[in-house]
C-alpha cells in the first residue's frame, strides 16, 4: 500500500468562473463544490488562455502555455503528440490512472498516458461525419443503446444542437444522462481498482456545454428563478458586422429573444446543479471505500460561456464569460492544501499539472510553463507571474488579451481595436476605459507588454516594435516557439 494521496481531477466543459455559489453567484447553487472550496483553496482569478475545448485541454494535460503547445485556435484532427502529460507523469510515479468522460483529443482513442479511457466527448462533428461506427469514438452511446434496448438510441434524439442556445429537459431517465453516467462509471471502477497503488482519476463532464438538457428538476428550479437580463457594456455591438446568421441558435453574436435566453440560462445552470449533485454522489462513495480523507480534489473547466453577455454567446472571446474559469483545490486531510483560502493571483490551466503533481509528492518535469499553486495556497509564494497572456482565433482574426487579474487589455488583430477593463471595479467588463482619454498611459503600458509577448510570432503581429493589424491568422502554430512564454 502507498502513503501517497489519491488525486481526482474533476473537469467540466464550458463552466463560467463566476457560476459557483462559493463565488457569490446570485442564482446558481453548488453546495458540493462549495465544500471543496471551503476545505481547500479557491483561485478567484483563474483563466483559460485559449478558451475552446481542444487548446484548453492541451494546456490542462501538458502544463504548457499556448506558445508551447502551439494551439492558438480551435482545429480538429491534429494529433495530441506531447511526450510529457499529466496522466503520464502520474503513471510514471506509480499511480493507476483512468479517465472517464470527455477527452477531445485526436485520435479519439489516444490514451495520452492514462491506463484506460472510458470516453464520451459529446457530439463532435469531426468524429460523426461519415460511416464510422459510434463505438470507435464513444463508449456512452453503445452503453445507452444496450440499456434502453434501442439500437437507434442517440443523445441527439431530442433535437438540441451541440452548440446552440435552445434548451429543454432531458427526456429519458436521469440514470441515463451522460452526467450521471460519468459518475456511475467512476463508482463502479472504485471497486475494481488496484488497491495496492494510489490512483489518479480524471472525471470529465461534457456538460454544462450544450445541449442544454439537464434533468427536469434541475431545469425547473432555474426556469422558476426571476428573469435576469444579460450584462451589456458600452462597447457591445463591435462584432455585429462579423456575425454569421444572427438568427441561428448557434450564432456567436446577436440579440436573443429574452424568453429563449431565460430558458437557455435555466438549461445551463441546471446542468451545473446536476453535476454538483453527482460530485456529491461520487465523494460519498469515495468515503464509503474509506478513501475520502486521503484524496486530493481539483475542480476546473476548460473555458466559460458568454451566455448573452454583451450580445455574445459560446466561447473563444477574450471576455470574462469566456476566459474566466473555476479552479478549486483541496485535500487530503492534513495535507499540503490550506482550507478556506481564496487567492487572487492570476492562475491558468497550465498550472493544474504541476500543482497536482506537487500535491501528490511527485517531481514536476522540467520545461513546463505552468507553476504549482501550492505555495499560494499556503501563503508561501515569494513572487508570482506578473500577468497572463491569452488568445484565440475567431472571425478570421486573433483576439489577444493580457491580465493581471485586476485589469485586462484586449487587442483585436483584425481591426487593431484596443480595450481596457478595470476588473476590480467592473468585473463584468461593462465600461471600456479606452473610451476615456486620460487612460492612454495605462493602455500604452499594456500594449508594450503585448508587443514583447508577440515579437517573433510567425503571424507577423509585430513589426518595428509596433502591433500590426490585419495579418493572416492560424489555429495552430507551425513549431515550438523560439522564446520562453510568460
Amino acid at each position: 500500500m502507498s502513503d501517497r494521496p489519491n488525486v481526482v481531477l474533476i473537469s467540466a466543459d464550458q463552466w463560467r468562473g463566476d457560476a459557483l455559489s462559493a463565488a457569490g453567484h446570485d442564482v446558481v447553487r453548488t453546495p458540493a463544490l462549495d465544500e471543496i472550496a471551503e476545505g481547500g483553496t479557491r483561485f478567484e482569478n483563474a483563466f483559460s488562455a485559449t478558451p475552446t475545448c481542444i487548446p484548453a485541454r492541451a494546456a490542462l494535460m501538458t502544463g504548457l502555455a499556448q506558445e508551447s503547445h502551439r494551439r492558438v485556435g480551435y482545429r480538429d484532427g491534429d494529433p495530441f503528440d506531447y511526450p510529457v502529460t499529466l496522466p503520464g507523469e502520474f503513471r510514471r510515479g506509480g499511480y493507476q490512472t483512468r479517465a472517464i468522460g470527455k477527452m477531445h483529443v485526436w485520435p479519439e482513442r489516444a490514451r495520452i498516458g492514462f491506463d484506460e479511457v472510458v470516453l464520451h466527448d459529446g457530439y463532435v462533428h469531426f468524429s460523426r461525419r461519415g460511416s464510422r461506427s459510434r463505438a470507435e469514438y464513444d463508449d456512452y452511446l453503445p452503453w445507452l443503446q444496450r440499456r434502453t434496448g434501442d439500437p437507434t438510441a442517440d443523445y441527439t434524439a431530442h433535437g438540441l444542437s451541440c452548440n446552440g442556445m435552445l434548451a429543454r429537459p432531458w427526456d429519458r431517465d436521469e440514470a441515463l444522462h451522460p452526467t450521471t453516467w460519468v459518475v456511475s462509471e467512476a463508482i463502479d471502477w472504485l471497486s475494481r481498482r488496484d488497491p495496492t497503488a494510489p490512483f489518479f482519476l480524471y472525471l470529465s463532464f461534457h456538460r454544462p456545454h450544450p445541449p442544454f438538457d439537464p434533468p427536469q428538476w434541475a431545469f425547473d428550479q432555474y426556469l422558476a428563478a426571476p428573469r435576469r437580463d444579460p450584462v451589456v457594456g458600452d462597447w457591445a455591438g463591435i462584432f455585429d458586422d462579423l456575425r454569421v446568421d444572427p438568427m441561428s441558435p448557434e450564432a456567436f453574436a446577436g440579440w436573443m429573444d429574452p424568453d429563449l435566453l431565460h430558458r437557455a440560462r435555466a438549461g445551463y445552470f441546471g446542468h451545473m446543479s446536476h453535476i454538483d449533485a453527482q460530485v456529491r454522489r461520487f465523494r460519498e462513495s469515495l468515503d464509503e471505500f474509506g478513501l475520502g480523507d486521503n484524496t486530493v480534489f481539483a475542480f476546473v473547466s476548460d473555458h466559460g460561456e458568454m451566455l448573452g453577455d454583451h450580445g455574445l454567446y459560446r466561447k473563444s472571446f477574450p471576455y470574462q464569460g469566456s476566459v474566466h474559469v473555476p479552479f478549486l483545490l483541496s485535500g487530503p486531510r492534513d495535507g499540503p492544501v490550506a482550507g478556506g483560502v481564496v487567492r487572487s493571483e492570476p492562475v491558468e490551466l497550465r498550472d493544474v499539472m504541476p500543482s497536482l503533481l506537487d500535491a501528490a509528492g511527485l517531481p514536476i518535469p522540467d520545461g513546463l510553463d505552468g507553476r504549482t499553486v501550492l505555495p499560494l495556497a499556503r501563503d508561501e509564494a515569494a513572487s508570482w507571474r506578473e500577468f497572463l497572456h491569452g488568445e484565440h482565433t475567431l472571425f478570421g482574426q486573433s483576439m489577444q488579451w493580457l491580465t493581471d487579474g485586476q485589469e485586462k487589455y484586449v487587442w483585436l488583430s483584425g481591426s487593431g481595436r484596443e480595450q481596457l477593463f478595470d476588473l476590480a471595479v467592473d468585473p463584468h467588463e461593462c465600461h471600456d476605459l479606452t473610451l476615456e482619454g486620460d487612460r492612454r498611459e495605462r493602455v500604452a503600458r499594456w500594449r508594450t507588454r503585448l508587443v514583447e509577448v508577440l515579437t517573433g510570432r510567425e503571424e507577423g503581429f509585430v513589426h518595428d516594435g509596433e502591433l500590426v493589424s490585419g495579418r493572416p491568422v492560424v489555429e495552430m502554430l507551425s513549431g515550438p516557439a523560439p522564446w520562453r512564454p510568460r
